[in-house]
């Protein structure tokens, strides 16, 4: 787990972090057959670094249903951060319609953990087996830790990704204005203003406009 937990932080992507922290679930947690990352974005339901398509059926599932333990556990920071199902093809209250058809899937157990740091909720980390009672507390106690883990090396990655996509479209701003600059003969402030105005005016991004004008060499 130290190992896997050092290998994480070494990660050169977000995507490669993701799929570093799935695989070291089916690794390292007993019963573990398939495991997968659920965010939301925008109400939406989204499948990160699956190790299997039964992953993606069940958060597919999940959204159309409005229901399940992955959706609730990504969607209700306040409710419980841990679950574990014994068995899909038992009663299940709390999903009445995600439980039978989730076993129809193939799943006979389920786990899942909230990833969250002290800053925020970053998704549910979802971990599958084909087996009913295949998870057990040993299980659920090397889930945790890897979800703890991970959950840190997620948002580390994240933020890395955002703030080398800051610089690299402040260089691109920087090369845009200079283009302006040297064929209309503006100023610093105006070559940016002409940025900001077509931006505004033509609903696009800033940084499109900018990459716009560094791939045609100015504005049509």
């Amino acid at each position: 787990m130290a190992s896997m937990a050092r290998d994480l932080l070494a990660q050169e992507s977000v995507d490669a972090t993701l799929e570093r922290i799935t695989s070291s679930a089916t690794e390292l947690v007993d019963g573990c057959d398939a495991a997968g990352i659920l965010v939301l974005r925008a109400g939406r339901v989204e499948t990160l670094a699956p190790t299997d398509q039964l992953v993606v059926d069940s958060d597919r599932l999940q959204e159309r249903l409005g229901e399940g333990p992955c959706f609730d556990a990504a969607r209700h920071s306040e409710g419980e951060r841990v679950f574990r199902i014994a068995n899909l093809a038992g009663e299940q209250p709390s999903w009445p319609a995600y439980g039978p058809r989730a076993h129809a899937l193939g799943v006979g157990s389920m786990m899942g953990f909230l990833l969250f740091t002290d800053d925020e909720d970053l998704g549910a980390l979802n971990l599958y087996s084909r087996k009913a009672g295949a998870f057990t507390e040993a299980s659920e106690l090397a889930g945790w830790l890897l979800a703890s883990h991970a959950a840190v090396a997620f948002s580390s990655a994240r933020t890395q990704a955002q703030l080398e996509q800051a610089v690299a479209t402040r260089h691109t701003i920087g090369e845009a204005m200079g283009i302006l600059m040297g064929s209309h003969h503006l100023s610093e402030e105006q070559a940016f203003d002409v940025l900001r105005r077509y931006s505004q005016e033509n609903n696009v991004k800033l940084r499109e406009v900018a990459r716009l004008i560094c791939e045609q060499g100015g504005l049509s």
